[in-house]
Formats: C-alpha cells, sequence, structure tokens
C-alpha cells in the first residue's frame, strides 16, 4: 500500500519524525487525522461494517493520538488495527485479509487483492502488533458509549411531539444520523458526552429544516437530557461547524 508501505521495519509502525514546518504542523496533523478518519469510514462500509463498530475504531483512534504523537506512528497503519480491534470489541469480526485488501484496494482501486507472500504477512504482523500496540496505550479501556442509542430514543419522543407532517416532509432524521457520522471525523466525539453530542445533532437538524417543537415549561432538549445546556450545544454546533470547513480544506 503506498501509505503503509512508508513504515519503517521498527514493530508497531513507529516512523521517524517527518520535515514537517513547525508553523503548520498543528493544521496539518487535524487535516490528516480528518483524512484518516474519512479513510476509517469508507473503509467500514467497504467491509460491511455497523455504524457503532465504524464509530468505535474512529474513537480507539482519536484516543491513541492523544497518548502518542502523529509524528511517530504511521496513522493509517493504526487505523486499519482500530478497525481490526473495533470489530473484535463491537462483536462483527473481520478477517485481517480482508481488511488489508480493502485498505489496498482504497488506495489502489484498479489492483488485484493482494498475494499471500512476504509483504502481505509483514503487513498483517504490523497489524495484529500495532493492535496490541493500541492496548496497552489505552490501558485495554477500549469499550465505549456512543451517542447511537440516544439519538434513537431521542429522534423517537421528538417525532411524537411534532407535526407529523412536518416531519415526513423533512428528512430530520437522516439529517441527524449523518450529522452524528460526521462528528467522528474529529475529536469532538471523545471530547462531548454522547447525550449531548446526540441533543446538538438533533437540535441542529431541526433548526436546519425550521421544524418546530412544542415549547413546555422546558425546552424539548432539557427534557429528554436534563444535564444538558444550551451552552453546550452551541459548543458541539461550532466543533462540527469547524470539522465541516475542514472538509473544505482537504478536498
Amino acid at each position: 500500500m503506498e501509505t503503509v508501505s512508508r513504515l519503517d521495519s521498527t514493530p508497531g509502525g513507529k516512523r521517524g519524525p517527518p520535515a514537517w514546518d513547525t508553523e503548520t504542523d498543528s493544521t496539518r496533523e487535524i487535516k490528516t487525522h480528518f483524512r484518516v478518519c474519512r479513510f476509517i469510514m469508507e473503509t467500514g462500509v467497504k467491509l460491511g461494517m455497523r455504524s457503532v463498530p465504524v464509530a468505535t475504531a474512529c474513537v480507539l483512534y482519536h484516543q491513541f493520538f492523544q497518548c502518542v504523537s502523529v509524528t511517530v506512528y504511521e496513522p493509517y497503519l493504526v487505523a486499519m488495527s482500530c478497525i481490526y480491534l473495533a470489530g473484535k470489541v463491537e462483536e462483527q469480526h473481520l478477517r485481517t485479509r480482508d481488511i488489508i485488501n480493502v485498505c489496498h484496494r482504497y488506495f489502489h482501486s484498479s489492483s488485484e487483492p493482494l498475494a499471500c507472500d512476504g509483504a502481505f504477512w509483514d503487513l498483517r504482523d504490523s497489524v495484529v502488533q500495532c493492535e496490541l500496540l493500541v492496548l496497552r496505550q489505552l490501558n485495554f479501556h477500549v469499550s465505549f458509549q456512543h451517542p447511537h442509542k440516544y439519538l434513537l430514543h431521542y429522534l423517537l419522543s421528538v417525532k411524537s411531539l411534532v407535526n407529523r407532517h412536518a416531519w415526513s416532509r423533512t428528512p430530520v432524521a437522516e439529517t441527524t444520523w449523518a450529522l452524528l457520522r460526521d462528528c467522528y471525523h474529529g475529536t469532538m466525539c471523545v471530547r462531548h458526552a454522547p447525550q449531548h453530542i446526540a441533543i446538538a445533532t438533533l437540535y441542529l437538524a431541526l433548526l436546519s429544516y425550521g421544524v418546530e417543537v412544542p415549547v413546555g415549561e422546558r425546552e424539548w432538549w432539557q427534557v429528554l437530557c436534563e444535564d444538558v445546556t444550551k451552552e453546550h450545544i452551541d459548543a458541539i454546533i461550532s466543533d462540527l461547524l469547524q470539522l465541516y470547513d475542514m472538509e473544505a480544506r482537504c478536498t
């Protein structure tokens, strides 16, 4: 693989520091993580992974690079190992050969599957060793709460409150799920509580389509999640909009 081939022979995909301009290191890191998480999501779709295992892979990736520098470890190799580990954590086991071949096709769309030669087995060993590195770095804490189950509950609750014609005319649910998926491109998925992310994505979707929820003594989001505040919602939406800005800069 073109990207993974940059690995040196150090176990776990460790590599020497690149010659980056110090003024742009932070921006480059953010762009790298954005691109790699997009890689995780697209690879996950091709592997037939469910949404929660893909989300777990992204969280594993982000948490790993909160502990170490992206200049030390090859991010795409770490991503492959996170996909492999997430399949185990979420009980959707994937074969390393399938992961390697799909990732290879991601970078070389017209190529044939990799032959089971020495290079393939070296890459497979690197994926497995890097998986152990991720586990050790995260102290084997690899089970996470995701916003998905909260969002499902919130969508059903809000749907019962709003005008059914307004709900059926607008893709609020589809948009909310799409917004939630996009949250995993950045570290906001590990910096905010899962309940708050679910509320904020639903809030933004409703606001975008102008769907109004009847107001009682408290706002609908206060009823559904007692500890969320407007400041939490605004912060999450701000983080999400910054991700969309990053997407435009990465294309």
